[in-house]
């Protein structure tokens, strides 16, 4: 099968070559975003003169009726034809006769692969937006039914504090809305044309790119031809988007796979997002959860790889950069499919109110509101801290907690101590004492959840 760029060539192209450079096995992910491209380009040729009219509607009838046979599945796609681009254009000459070929004028591959790009992205990002809301409702909903549930609060996973567990649960909240955040701001960059640029430096014919901009929806064009077709900063912010997002799923996924295990029992998942084991009958194993934080290597890959192809390229486009999309693509289907599991796995959730509950009655968590206690009556608070430490280690020593020691021994070691301290040091005032904002009271978890629900709400479309 001929080349369509084949003209200057005396000899065909040896096969090994033609399946190692073509892309058409995964770039046919793009052919809705080509032919889309293709019918503004087609368009804005025929109103600059550049094609007549019914040459343009011609073609657009033809680009429209190879769209609908790829998405019936009856579309054919070749190596020999190296890449969606080509693949589509021999479709279209052999669907239309020799007027296909009119659809090429004043673009190259370059600047067409780009705004398939772009065009793939502005997409996905929205999806990806989509499909993190539904996580933050699935949360805010646990949320709300665990305003008063106690969790121990751990750092360096050593328990630290008692906490509201929709405390913690918002927590992730708030990372996710960071996580849309980035994306929303991503498509200011996205949402910019490199159609028009040529393979590099424009083309010399009459066309209208502002034009193609308003029929594709586009904020603006490249003001720089050379760098509409090198730039895939956009992929790259894509990427490095969905490894931070992949991060909050793998902590958030670790923390699952930590509470539901024997050793905390403070939740326990759904039976439907768990599998068992094919020796051990007794075994209900996190799977999802695990596979869910294993994925997130995959993704930092894809961004590093992107990174490293695109570090040494001298302007403009070469082909080093073809490697950009199945990075982007797995990337893509890696984390939507990770979104649409982790919203169900939430809200079946059970969570173990009184497991939880017990967890801070058997450990010194409620150490720090001895400190506090001591400094509120006037004892400089590094020395409260070390009344408390050398208090902690008596307990230790005697076997107790600190709600099993006798007053006779608080005043052993300040005679500040009073019957009140008992109540300070019950886990609900533990959580209740901190009042500042953003902190784990109640009351204030419940102003968090309801600034939580207003921006989640905003631009919800539920």
């Amino acid at each position: 099968m001929a080349k369509l760029w084949g003209g200057r060539f005396t000899k065909s192209t040896n096969k090994l070559v033609d399946d190692y450079t073509a892309s058409i096995s995964y770039d046919q992910e793009l052919a809705k975003e080509d032919i889309e491209g293709s019918l503004a380009h087609v368009q804005m040729l025929g109103e600059c003169g550049i094609v007549s009219e019914e040459e343009a509607k011609t073609i657009q009838q033809g680009l429209t009726s190879i769209l609908k046979k790829i998405e019936k599945g009856d579309a054919h796609f070749s190596t020999d034809m190296e890449d969606i681009h080509m693949n589509i254009e021999k479709m279209l000459i052999d669907e239309i006769g020799p007027v296909g070929g009119k659809l090429h004028t004043g673009r190259s591959r370059n600047d067409q692969v780009a705004t398939d790009m772009h065009l793939y992205m502005r997409k996905k990002t929205k999806v990806l937006i989509d499909l993190l809301e539904d996580v933050q409702h699935a949360l805010l909903e646990q949320a709300k039914a665990n305003v008063d549930t106690i969790l121990p609060g751990y750092t360096h996973l050593q328990r630290a504090q008692p906490i509201s567990f929709a405390h913690h649960l918002l927590a992730y909240f708030w990372m996710f809305e960071r996580d849309k955040s980035r994306l929303q701001d991503s498509e200011k960059r996205i949402n910019v044309l490199p159609l028009g640029a040529g393979a590099l430096a424009g083309t010399t014919f009459p066309i209208n790119r502002r034009r193609v901009a308003e029929l594709l929806d586009f904020a603006d064009v490249y003001p720089n031809s050379l760098d509409a077709v090198s730039d895939r900063d956009f992929v790259v912010e894509a990427l490095a988007d969905c490894s931070l997002i992949m991060v909050h799923l793998s902590r958030l996924s670790e923390e699952m796979v930590l509470w539901s295990s024997q050793e905390f029992q403070f939740i326990e998942l759904d039976d439907a997002f768990c599998t068992g084991s094919s020796i051990m009958p007794q075994k209900k194993n996190p799977d999802v959860s695990e596979l869910l934080r294993g994925k997130t290597g995959r993704v930092f890959g894809h961004l590093v790889g992107l990174l490293t192809v695109l570090k040494g390229l001298p302007l403009a486009y070469n082909k080093d950069m073809q490697e950009d999309k199945e990075g982007i693509f797995d990337t893509v289907k890696t984390l939507e499919g990770a979104l649409k599991l982790l919203a169900p796995i939430l809200e079946t959730m059970t969570v173990k109110k009184d497991r939880m509950r017990h967890a801070v009655e058997k450990d010194f968590s409620n150490a720090t509101d001895i400190a506090d206690y001591l400094a509120k009556k006037g004892l400089p608070f590094r020395e409260a801290h070390a009344v408390t430490g050398k208090m902690v280690l008596y307990a230790i020593e005697h076997k107790k907690y600190l709600l099993d020691l006798e007053l006779s021994e608080y005043k052993q070691f300040s005679p500040l101590f009073e019957q009140d301290i008992f109540d300070a040091l019950l886990p609900e005032n533990v959580m209740r004492a901190r009042e500042s904002e953003g902190g784990t009271a109640p009351h204030q978890v419940a102003k968090q959840l309801k600034l939580a629900e207003t921006r989640l709400y905003q631009n919800d479309s539920f």
